[in-house]
């Protein structure tokens, strides 16, 4: 008799995991890239805050629409990389090249990349390293966004009143959900589509 069974079907390219977890050279050279990239654009941001605050005057807390930004190298790097650690350092050495080229955050920066990172590390994480898709993405930049508004609350917005504060963890969760979820999958996407991401499971897409 002739076989019916229908075949399996594996999942797209673009949403697998590597064949190993073990970290190679171009796994930390990438990285290295992409938090330099991305830190530049944290050091721009920094650089530009007193004039950028002028624009949410209105309704403070609503700065937070712009918060995404600050957490897109660990899902970003999460997407490509797909390493244990990947976001997590990812984060931090973004957050380092604004600090080494000056911010007027100072110090801090290095503490909220670390916990930034850490929020959208732990999404990855849960999944076991295993699943990469828009879905897991776009949570890894909410949790990011998430810790991250809590530790700025602290840091930073002490003195709002907890109506402001709340506003604040909204408008930024939501931020991270577009800008850094949605916007870091599609970013990883149109860079796999140039070839640059062969040597890697995220670029061998079908």
């Amino acid at each position: 008799m002739p076989n019916t069974t229908a075949p399996a079907t594996s999942a797209p390219a673009y949403t697998q995991a590597p064949p190993t977890k073990k970290w190679r050279v171009v796994d930390y050279v990438v990285t290295a890239v992409l938090g330099i990239a991305v830190g530049l654009i944290f050091w721009v941001l920094a650089a530009s805050w007193k004039v950028i605050e002028l624009g949410f005057q209105a309704f403070p807390p609503s700065i937070g629409l712009i918060a995404g930004l600050w957490v897109l190298a660990g899902p970003l790097a999460g997407a490509i990389i797909r390493k244990p650690g990947a976001a997590l350092l990812c984060e931090v050495l973004a957050a380092l090249v604004e600090g080494v080229l000056g911010s007027h955050f100072g110090s801090t920066v290095l503490l909220s990349g670390f916990i930034q990172g850490l929020g959208a590390e732990l999404v990855f994480a849960a999944f076991g390293y295993r699943k990469f898709t828009l879905w897991v993405t776009t949570l890894s930049g909410l949790v990011a966004a998430a810790f991250m508004a809590v530790s700025e609350n602290i840091l930073y917005n002490a003195e709002w009143q907890l109506t402001y504060q709340f506003a604040y963890a909204a408008c930024a969760i939501v931020s991270g959900i577009v800008i850094s979820g949605i916007g870091a999958w599609y970013a990883y996407r149109a860079i796999a589509k140039t070839g640059a991401l062969s040597s890697f499971a995220s670029g061998r897409m079908r």
